[in-house]
Order: structure tokens, then C-alpha cells, then sequence
């Protein structure tokens, strides 16, 4: 999230002073496109890769690619409109804004921000759930693949995930109590190597399997056959679905705040942030996008219309399971940060939202620091963050569902966060003129991408209550 606003003061008359600081009193900035651009796309490649295959299946070789395109396409563009609205009220000169809620608050004002408010930490808060499923997923995935490995592909080795989901739960705990945790630079670039390390085996593993011949697999222009993979009924409804697996690989919206609200704040005032970040924001979902189309269709040559949920749990977790259980090791390793990337704005607006309303309380604000060196120790975080994470793996425990829940929290966030906002900003912005072809032309951008994640939605939540009454954890 945004840093606190500095107390360093504005210097304009010392020459060597203003050298030193940008227009706002903050330390000069000193990002570039290709910063901007490497955190977008670190950003951007996670978990949501994993199902891409999936979706594509139920998609087809038409509908599956077009519709990736289509998301490529109304991410990039939103971005740019997001760009502009960092500054307010002008993109260049405007003064700036540091967190998604104090643009909207610039631009838009009134119950909007507590909607936006609403709508962003909803969506945080469905990440860290979704984090904890796909985490333990994976973690459950190096077990049985040593099992097999060890006992024989006939061996009896599924179980439930939900050891894993406490297990990781566990590391999280610890992890929370962690001041400043966002601080630690090496996340970013952990993440990094771990989101690639894992999406580049699933790719290899999928090319190889093609290219192995003997690949009885049965892929279509529309995917999934009715009559022969599924019913009619179940068809729309994982189309629907589909719609909202992809709509979360594109979940950009997090990212915009990130980027836009911090990293953007990073970046030198020349050439202005609006014009780099627009730059960053092409290079970065191209190469998204290239990277998806590969994962995506390539892993659906592999498997065809039978491809699992999550792509890397479909290749019988036999031989080589080395490089399986390694690309499972990273998306653990990854989504163990990622969860605290998630989480840690939820922990700094609760807590900063107690202590604004109880600052006589010794159990919100007093620190001690016994055994914690620089960093203070507070009971009422060592309290609120844990009971946050035994609910968030409490419900995924309930709802360990990997695509219905990924399709779930695409559907909820890809449309305020990364078309609403930014569309009616630039509308406030740029003063378009009501019933105008430019105001047209958005809003039907808009309302149709309203369509689209509704129907994700329900689809989304169709296939959780059937999965809900049909879930046997033991068998």
C-alpha cells in the first residue's frame, strides 16, 4: 500500500536540497519503466496461471484464446485510464495520490470510497483464501507424488488437504507477527523466481508431453462436449466458470493499487509517472498475456478436454516426480509470500483503524520488546492477526475448491477494481460530457464487463454448491 505521507518539508529554494527531494517533499524518485514493468509482471503471473488449462478446455481453441485476448486487451487499457488518475485533478501536474481508495476519494468522493474500500479488501481477503487452498493443493500434491514414486502408480495415496491447510496456516501465524513484514525487498524478488520457475515447468512438462506422441487426448473448437464430457447445463455453467479462472489470472486490480499507489511513487517525475506507467503496463500484460497463451493452450494440447484444474497436478504425478515435486515446492514457497503481500494491507487498515479509536488502550497500542530486538511486540497483533488466519484457513477448509474459488474471486474484483473505478475516474477527470460518444463508448465498456463478471459469478457459485454437497474429504 501507499507509504505515510513524509514530514520532510517542501524545499524550493536550495537547489542541492530539491535535487534531493520531488515536488512533494518526498526523496527523489528514482524508478524506471523496466522497475515498473518487472513489478508488473512479477505481480501479474501467479497461482492464476495454474488453471489456464482448465479454462481453455472448457473454452475451446476458439473461444478459449479470444477471450484471454479480450481480458489482455480491457486490462491494458483500464491501466492507462488508471495512470491518468494518479494525479488529480490533471495527469501531469495534479497532486498526488498514494493508495487506490485517496484516488477514488480525489476523483470521485462519496459512498464511492467506501465502496472501493469495500470492494478492495473483500478482495484481499478472497486472495488470502484462495493463497491457502492452492498452497496446501500443492503441498498435498509432493506428498502423493512421493507416495507413488515410492509404492507404485496403483498405491493408494489421496488424502485430504486439510493437514496442509494447517500446516501452512501455521507458517502464516509466525509470519504475521513479522513488523514491516512488506519491507523485506527480497519478497518481490523471490515471488519472481518462484512464479516463473513453477508456470516454466508446467509449460515444459506440457510440451513434452505433446511432443512425446501417444498423447490420446481429444481437444475441440469448443471445448468440452456436450453429451460426451458433461450436460448441456453443466456446460454454461463451467463456461461461466471459465470465464472467471481467467478473469483472476488477469486479477490486475490488486496490482494497480500496488504499482499505481507505491511503485509508481517510486518513479522519476521526468518523463511523467502517467506516461511511463503506461509503458510498463504494455510491456507487462503482453508478456502476461504471451505467457498465458503458451501455459494455457499448450497445457490444453497436453491434456485435451479431460485438463485438471490445476495443471500441474496432471501428469499422473509419476516420473520425473522430481521436477514435480519442485514445481509444487515453489508454488508454496511463492503463495507463503504472497499471502503475506495480501494480507498485510488488511492487518495495517485494522489496526491503524483501532488505535485511531481506542489510543488509550494499553492491549491495541502498547509495544514490548523482550526478545524482538528493534521491532516492538503488541498482543493485540499477536491476537487479531492469528484469529485472521485461523478463519481464512477455516473457510478454506470448508471450501477447498480450486477453480470455483479462483473463478469466484476473478469475478468479484476484475470488475470494480479494474474497470469501474477506473473508467468513471476518467470520465470525473477528463469532464466528458454525458450521452457523448466517449461517454457512451465507456459506459457500455463497462456495463458489459458487469455482464461478464456476474455471469463468472454464477457460474463460480454454482459449482461451489455442487462441489459443497458432493465433496467426500476421505474418500
Amino acid at each position: 500500500m501507499g507509504k505515510e505521507f513524509s514530514s520532510v518539508p517542501m524545499y524550493t529554494e536550495s537547489a542541492e536540497v530539491t535535487k534531493s527531494f520531488d515536488d512533494d517533499g518526498r526523496i527523489k524518485r528514482t524508478g524506471t519503466l523496466l522497475t515498473a514493468s518487472s513489478h508488473i509482471i512479477t505481480a501479474v503471473i501467479g497461482s492464476g496461471v495454474l488453471s489456464l488449462a482448465w479454462a481453455i478446455a472448457q473454452l475451446g481453441w476458439v473461444v478459449g484464446p479470444a477471450v484471454l485476448m479480450a481480458f489482455s486487451f480491457i486490462t491494458y487499457y483500464t491501466s492507462t485510464l488508471l495512470a491518468d488518475s494518479y494525479r488529480c485533478p490533471g495527469p501531469v501536474q495534479g497532486t498526488r495520490n498514494y493508495t487506490y481508495m485517496d484516488v477514488v476519494r480525489s476523483h470521485l468522493g462519496g459512498v464511492k470510497v467506501q465502496l472501493c474500500g469495500l470492494a478492495q479488501y473483500g478482495n484481499l481477503v478472497g486472495v488470502t483464501i484462495g493463497y491457502t487452498i492452492t498452497a496446501s493443493i500443492s503441498m498435498e500434491a509432493i506428498k502423493k507424488s512421493n507416495c507413488y514414486h515410492k509404492h507404485g502408480h496403483d498405491a493408494h495415496c489421496s488424502e485430504p488437504a486439510y493437514p496442509f491447510m494447517i500446516i501452512f496456516a501455521a507458517i502464516q501465524i509466525v509470519l504475521c507477527q513479522i513488523p514491516n513484514f512488506h519491507e523485506l525487498s527480497w519478497l518481490s524478488i523471490v515471488a519472481a523466481i518462484m512464479s516463473f520457475a513453477y508456470s516454466s515447468i508446467g509449460f515444459g512438462l506440457s510440451v513434452a508431453k505433446v511432443a512425446g506422441g501417444g498423447n490420446n487426448v481429444r481437444t475441440t473448437l469448443t471445448g468440452t462436449t456436450v453429451g460426451v464430457d458433461l450436460s448441456g447445463s453443466d456446460k454454461v455453467w463451467r463456461t461461466f466458470q471459465a470465464i472467471g479462472n481467467i478473469a483472476f489470472a488477469y486479477a490486475y486490480s490488486t496490482v494497480l493499487i500496488e504499482i499505481q499507489a507505491c511503485f509508481v511513487d517510486t518513479l522519476k517525475s521526468k518523463p511523467s509517472e502517467n506516461k511511463v506507467m503506461k509503458k510498463a503496463s504494455f510491456i507487462g500484460v503482453t508478456t502476461t498475456t504471451i505467457f498465458y497463451m503458451l501455459c494455457g493452450c499448450v497445457g490444453y494440447a497436453a491434456f485435451g478436454n479431460d485438463a485438471p484444474g490445476n495443471f500441474l497436478t496432471g501428469f499422473g504425478f509419476y516420473e520425473p516426480f522430481w521436477l514435480i515435486d519442485f514445481a509444487n515446492i515453489c508454488i508454496a514457497v511463492h503463495l507463503i509470500g504472497a499471502y503475506q503481500v495480501f494480507a498485510q494491507p488488511i492487518f495495517a487498515f485494522v489496526e491503524k483503524s483501532c488505535q485511531k479509536r481506542w489510543p488509550e488502550s494499553k492491549f491495541i497500542n502498547a509495544e514490548y520488546m523482550p526478545f524482538m530486538g528493534s521491532h516492538g511486540f503488541n498482543m493485540f497483533r499477536l491476537v487479531w492477526r492469528t484469529i485472521y488466519v485461523v478463519v481464512t484457513a477455516v473457510l478454506a477448509m470448508i471450501f477447498p475448491f480450486f477453480n470455483d474459488i479462483l473463478g469466484l474471486i476473478g469475478a468479484a474484483s476484475f470488475y470494480p477494481l479494474t474497470v469501474y473505478f477506473p473508467i468513471e475516474m476518467h470520465i470525473a477527470q477528463q469532464k466528458i460530457p454525458k450521452y457523448s460518444f466517449n461517454w457512451m463508448w465507456l459506459k457500455i465498456l463497462s456495463w458489459s464487463c458487469l455482464v461478464v463478471s456476474l455471469v463468472a459469478a454464477a457460474g463460480s457459485i454454482q459449482g461451489l454448491a455442487v462441489d459443497v454437497k458432493t465433496y467426500k474429504p476421505f474418500k
